[in-house]
């Protein structure tokens, strides 16, 4: 049976995509679990700086981080931004999404986009998107099944500061 709270909609019942959890904003207790999945992910992090980059974000509107609750395990999460920039009309952005080893193809990913989608549809935003390494191709499988479209192939620049 699938447990969703006020903020995350309703999954279809019997659905072959349910899971046994709910879709919740993140919170402190959370950081060190979210750590670890973001290690999943690529990025390497410990608790507290998950807790120092969170405080910059939760006193804005314009941030959210939603977390897939198992049973008393935490199966993922993912960030959601909008992203503004003078050249296009305001979008959201998801900027990290990770869904546990153990947890893939239990439906767990299908309702934390669902929540971004809505989160961002409650803020005004016509379109949502998201950067995925070349290199995940299940996860680029996943997002066209979800209605995503690959629109654009770039390189990534950063400078140290």
């Amino acid at each position: 049976m699938t447990r969703l709270d006020k903020t995350a909609g309703s999954a279809t019942s019997g659905s072959a995509e349910e899971f046994a959890g709910e879709i919740r904003e993140a919170r402190p207790r959370d950081y060190a679990r979210i750590a670890e999945l973001a290690g999943q992910l690529g990025y390497p992090s410990s608790a507290d700086e998950i807790a120092k980059r969170l405080d910059g974000m939760q006193h804005s509107n314009e941030h959210a981080v939603f977390v897939a609750q198992v049973g008393s395990d935490l199966a993922g999460w993912l960030a959601v931004f909008v992203y503004r920039v003078v050249e296009a009309d305001a979008r959201a952005e998801i900027s990290g999404f990770v869904v546990d080893e153990r947890y893939r193809s239990q439906g767990v990913g299908m309702h934390l986009l669902a929540r971004a989608e809505r989160w961002a549809r409650e803020r005004g935003c016509r379109e949502i998107g998201l950067r995925s390494n070349v290199i995940r191709d299940r996860a680029h499988a996943f997002y066209e099944r979800h209605g995503y479209r690959h629109v654009k192939t770039q390189k990534s620049f950063r400078k140290d500061l």
